[in-house]
């Protein structure tokens, strides 16, 4: 490793042999085991118990998993979540510290790596707090009170009168001994139990403090970040000339001249995977460009009309699933109102502002690989099924990239450097995309269609409710080899795998489809389409932000025919009090009964939802002006309300409810994938446009509902879905028009109100 390696990499390439040999250390074993073993299941069951733990404790409930101290008191915390610029490293630490009483400052954090790491699966669907936090919270606090059994033992005082504070156990007569000198061999070697001794929120020194996040200044700075920063020794640079469109084969290839090309190093193909490597990238560059051009591909025409996607959709075969029904209570009131409305969403690109890449080394039979995959060990399953090697003899390690909430191209690149990697042993090779590879071949977020059917009784409530959403597969995620582009592209080449429905209760094209609102007859249909005309997989929130937008946009809809006001219809069909107060609060910090009456180009909207109804609650206000000449939207203050259990960081939640709100505006207002019948044809910036820093709007206030003491509820995902619903019931009351197909663009916009 070198000076020029990313921050996170430098800290995490830490070998396991190292690790286990820390002189003095509170771990000399590290274990990473099945919840409990069969004899305590036994135990267990013959007691008639359940072995229930925190957290991602359940999985991996040995101590030393999660907490390290060494004999010179500083503190090492393990988490299997990856930091992807969520702030999950702060937060972790922060916890880490609360509970284990010490510095911030003497922390330090080690995250997704397949030698070092609990496999807490994938960082995703906002569960990194609420798994890996949790797990860490009670591996603290349990390690604290080991210690502090310990500085009893040795003080002769009964564990009750002491306490830790600051890394140092302290007796009533002043008398201390540092962690340090209680660490011994084996003494985290125990598994978790299910109860911990949690502090009180009240004594919270760290947590519930904002904190300045670790991972803000080498990006703000142009430091050694991302794993498209990485440069280690004798790296060479690779390119990979993709095929031209999905189901392309490479018919011929005229490589001689390339061969001779400056720093060429060895040109690589098998099957229609074709590559180029050379000592600088640069020439990388031009060698695949001149590859690309002596390569002839036979194409076929198999994608569908754009025009025509949502009937595509809806015409595709489809398994149903009915996830929600409830009776209703008495039957529908004759003089009812009847509504219906239906809903589109396009393809959605990812669009990181860095294209993927990866480094791999294969060296002593080991294939290392850096990446920014979002699931360290589903990459090394996938990655020795393509390459037939165990899987411990590959070994992955995250890095951060410099973009992305999803599957984007970050798991393919890591497979692309694997493969010719293990074609050139000895040297790292490092993989980088191109900005219209990456817009091309990454996995799109699933193009989507809602239809919503309900009715109103004599008093303006909701009598019954029927919605379906028609979707593919949200998740085509390593494991299996198949799902890597290397892999299917191989001579030998690996099917992808068949396309699954995410199972309620989180779900995946219906994630969020059953409205959290109280209603006497209900029905929710997920129709799931396995055929995928595009390549698709996880996009940040999967089909919550679909569903919420259709969800909030009908509930306006009904409370203009109830004659209510939006808010107050919201309230009138919530029984949750924590929904409630996230409504209220988010509405009185806007001023919403005091908003300026719509119409005449300016509007309010209002859009609420519990994400996936069981994580973090989040209710958004927005004002916007709307253009008649042009269609242009222009947002111009925003206030959220959010309940996310306990916060740790709460300039962090701030970070991801903004964050998540602004690309939520993208999404709504400008992106969608655009292709012909053979080949995508959005590749770059102008054709692809997203969200620029002048369409930010002027205000945007995020107000945390406090909730001392609650299990952690994951914020990531919470905002993209009511962000959408405001700003669409906005247009509508601006313009007194409802758009229902996404993007809302300027010229539908403008075509809506027949300028």
């Amino acid at each position: 490793m070198t000076a020029l390696l990313p921050n996170d990499t430098a800290s995490a390439h830490i070998s396991r042999r190292a690790v286990l040999q820390g002189a003095g250390a509170l771990i000399v074993s590290f274990t990473i085991s099945p919840a409990a073993s069969s004899q305590d299941k036994g135990r267990a069951k013959a007691a008639g118990t359940a072995v229930k733990l925190a957290g991602s404790l359940t999985n991996t409930p040995y101590l030393d998993a999660w907490i390290r101290i060494d004999a010179d008191g500083s503190v090492t915390a393990f988490t299997g979540k990856a930091e992807l610029g969520q702030g999950i490293k702060t937060a972790l630490l922060q916890i880490t510290a609360e509970e284990l009483e010490v510095p911030l400052d003497h922390l330090t954090l080690i995250t997704a790596d397949t030698a070092l790491t609990a496999n807490e699966g994938y960082t995703a669907g906002s569960h990194s707090m609420q798994d890996s936090g949790t797990a860490l919270r009670n591996a603290a606090a349990q390690a604290r009170e080991i210690l502090i059994g310990v500085a009893a033992s040795r003080m002769n005082v009964p564990a009750a009168q002491l306490k830790a504070a600051s890394g140092v156990v302290i007796a009533p007569s002043g008398a201390r001994l540092s962690y340090g000198e209680l660490v011994s061999p084996t003494l985290l070697h125990v598994q978790a139990q299910p109860v911990s001794k949690l502090k009180d929120p009240a004594s919270f020194r760290v947590m519930n403090r904002s904190q300045p996040r670790i991972d803000i200044p080498g990006k703000v700075t142009g430091g050694s970040v991302y794993v498209q920063d990485m440069r280690l020794p004798g790296m060479l640079h690779a390119r990979v000339v993709r095929p031209p469109s999905y189901g392309a084969q490479l018919a011929a290839v005229d490589s001689a001249a390339v061969e001779r090309m400056p720093g060429v190093m060895s040109i690589v193909r098998d099957g229609n995977f074709l590559a180029v490597v050379a000592e600088r990238e640069y020439q990388a560059i031009k060698a695949m460009r001149s590859l690309a051009a002596g390569s002839k591909w036979q194409e076929q025409s198999t994608l569908p009309k754009q025009a025509e996607l949502a009937a595509t959709l809806s015409g595709l075969p489809s398994q149903e699933f009915r996830i929600f029904e409830k009776p209703e209570s008495s039957p529908p009131d004759a003089a009812a109102t009847a509504l219906e409305a239906t809903y589109t969403r396009p393809y959605v690109a990812h669009a990181s502002i860095g294209p993927s890449c990866a480094v791999a080394q294969l060296r002593d039979e080991t294939l290392t690989v850096w990446t920014h995959t979002q699931g360290v060990y589903p990459d090394r399953q996938a990655i020795a099924e393509m390459l037939s090697l165990p899987p411990d003899r590959v070994h992955c390690i995250h890095v951060q990239g410099s973009g992305c909430y999803g599957h984007n191209g970050a798991d393919d690149a890591a497979g692309d450097a694997a493969l010719i990697a293990s074609k050139m042993p000895g040297r790292p090779i490092r993989v980088q995309w191109m900005r219209e590879q990456e817009f091309a071949w990454e996995p799109f977020g699933p193009a989507m269609v809602a239809k919503a059917r309900a009715s109103l009784d004599s008093s303006g409530r909701i009598a019954d409710w029927e919605y379906g959403v028609w979707s593919n597969t949200h998740s085509m995620r390593p494991g299996p080899a198949g799902a890597l582009l290397a892999g299917q592209h191989m001579a030998l080449a690996l099917p992808p795998p068949a396309p699954k429905p995410l199972p309620q209760p989180e779900g995946g094209g219906d994630r969020n489809a059953i409205p959290l609102y109280a209603l006497p007859h209900a029905k929710v249909v997920h129709h799931f389409i396995p055929s995928m005309p595009l390549r698709v997989s996880a996009l940040r929130s999967l089909g919550g932000y679909m569903n919420v937008f259709s969800i909030e946009s009908f509930m306006d809809e009904l409370a203009l025919a109830a004659e209510t006001d939006p808010v107050a219809f919201r309230l009138k069909h919530l029984d949750d009090p924590r929904a409630r107060e996230v409504v209220t609060v988010a509405a009185d910090r806007f001023g919403w009964s005091g908003r300026q009456k719509g119409g005449s180009g300016r509007g309010c909207g209002f859009g609420f939802a519990r994400y996936k109804n069981l994580a973090a609650y989040c209710a958004i206000a927005m004002q916007l002006a709307v253009e008649h000449e042009t269609g242009r939207i222009r947002v111009e203050r925003i206030a959220a309300a959010v309940d996310t259990g306990q916060a740790v960081n709460p300039d962090g939640i701030r970070n991801q409810i903004e964050g998540g709100i602004l690309q939520s505006m993208s999404w709504t207002l400008y992106e969608a994938v655009s292709f012909d019948d053979t080949r995508i044809l959005c590749v770059d910036w102008s054709t692809y446009p997203i969200l620029r820093f002048g369409s930010v709007p002027n205000s945007l206030d995020v107000h945390i509902v406090e909730r001392p003491g609650q299990p952690f509820l994951g914020c990531g995902e919470a905002s993209q879905g009511p962000a959408s619903a405001a700003l669409a019931n906005a247009v509508a009351d601006a313009t007194g028009k409802r758009l229902r197909d996404l993007p809302l663009t300027a010229a539908r916009l403008k075509a809506a109100i027949g300028v």
